[in-house]
């Protein structure tokens, strides 16, 4: 058999043995390509590259090793679940960390979709509950405090201020 000449590192991959349920990180190169004009009013494109890297639970893999295998990971970004498809063997991927491993009962962990997502609407209604309560209590008690210590001194300073201009008058 031939071998194919490529710039990723195949048995390292393949040794690397990624399964369901395990949390990856996933450093992967972001080509960006910017358009525009130059002085001489001609268009210039300027190729920019970064890493940026995608951490979460591997809820499928499919097609094990073989040449056109993917794996889905999925992650919480911002209270919004994020799934990103991945080539084992894309070019464009840096590296593959395996950050923790778990054992689990299925290959396709979907049902973490729906699981994650209850979670995350009690997490927001017990939040919501606690944020009305401590948003209307305190700030209206704080204001009005505030409000009465500001009359306070307004009045006593013109009671003050009449009180220095009938002794001038008297005075006068």
């Amino acid at each position: 058999m031939e071998k194919v000449i490529t710039s990723v590192n195949v048995e390292g991959r393949a040794k690397l043995g990624v399964r369901s349920g395990d949390t990856v990180r996933v450093i992967q190169n972001i080509t960006e390509l910017k358009r525009g004009r130059g002085a001489d009013k001609k268009e210039k494109t300027t190729k920019n590259v970064r890493k940026q890297t995608f951490e979460g639970l591997v809820i499928s893999v499919k097609h094990g090793t073989e040449a056109g295998s993917m794996f889905t990971v999925r992650t919480t970004l911002s209270g919004v679940g994020v799934e990103k498809v991945f080539p084992l063997y894309s070019p464009a991927i840096d590296s593959i960390e395996i950050v923790k491993r778990s054992k689990v009962r299925r290959a396709k962990l979907y049902f973490i979709r729906e699981k994650a997502a209850k979670a995350v609407r009690r997490q927001l209604r017990n939040a919501r509950m606690m944020h009305m309560k401590s948003e209307e209590e305190l700030p209206q008690k704080e204001s009005e405090s505030e409000e009465s210590e500001v009359e306070e001194t307004i009045t006593e300073t013109k009671e003050e201020a009449g009180t220095t201009k009938e002794k001038e008058e008297v005075v006068s």
